[in-house]
């Protein structure tokens, strides 16, 4: 899975900060003893995704019933889970606090966000986000997002059979949580 195979997802240093690989768009032939559901194939849009067994499973699940279903995001590295907040942060700079669960981590990007009014802009709030990202410790980053552990997905929205694709992700094996709108903004989100 991913650039540490082997590695527990919270055991080493660093483990959070891994990059995906980056997006293909073909598919391949599968390892022997690859996590996906058929073995005889692998989707490399799903493989970038760099997520832990249950939501690649899923994902794969997903993709089957569905074959137009696009994923936006999965695991993410420190520096990609500040951006992506940060994009959000731009349009809402309550975002924070009106889209994660309270924790130690939500409440300090919340309070960097509160006590810095004059960053404006995606690449000023990413790199104070990034700041207190790296001050938590895997622990607190976990209660922030499954996106740090790669078991959560983004699935970009559509209108198109959108109720059928919505049914198929609340009957995924192992989904937790899904959302439609994070802080109010449209944005399919599923986690395990």
């Amino acid at each position: 899975m991913g650039a540490n195979p082997g590695l527990d997802k919270f055991s080493a240093p660093g483990v959070l900060g891994v990059n995906p690989a980056p997006a293909g768009g073909a598919i391949a032939a599968a390892d022997a003893g690859s996590a996906t559901p058929d073995a005889q194939q692998t989707d490399a849009d799903i493989e970038a995704l760099d997520l832990a067994d249950t939501a690649k499973k899923a994902a794969y699940e997903l993709k089957k019933q569905h074959p137009a279903v696009s994923f936006t995001s999965g695991r993410r590295n420190k520096s990609e889970q500040a951006s992506a907040m940060a994009s959000n942060v731009v349009l809402n700079r309550n975002w924070i606090a009106d889209t994660y669960a309270s924790s130690t981590a939500s409440q300090k990007c919340q309070k960097w966000v509160d006590d810095n009014k004059d960053k404006k802009t995606v690449a000023e709030i990413s790199a104070g986000l990034l700041l207190v990202l790296n001050g938590l410790t895997d622990a607190q980053l976990a209660a922030l997002s499954k996106h740090l552990s790669g078991e959560a997905f983004d699935v970009q929205p559509v209108t198109d059979d959108a109720d059928a694709i919505k049914t198929t992700i609340k009957g995924l094996t192992g989904l937790s949580k899904f959302l439609e709108k994070e802080g109010g903004l449209t944005r399919w989100h599923a986690q395990f």
